[in-house]
């Protein structure tokens, strides 16, 4: 599927991006998909070296203290 240009720019829809689409009746709208905590933490260590434990790195994407 194709995207025109002026509704990416507007919705701020780059390559890779994810978007959901809402479907009512007979009618179908595009809704770019935001992040969840966990996508976020993944970006921020992309490419990091850690010391940290399994637990420790699941409580981190859970966002527990």
């Amino acid at each position: 599927m194709t995207i025109p240009q002026d509704v990416r720019r507007r919705l701020g829809v780059e390559p890779g991006s994810e978007v959901d689409f809402e479907v009512d009746d007979d009618s179908v709208r595009l809704v770019r998909r935001t992040e969840g905590h966990g996508a976020g933490v993944v970006k921020q260590m992309r490419g990091r070296r850690l010391t940290m434990t399994t637990d420790e790195i699941m409580a981190l994407t859970r966002g527990e203290p």
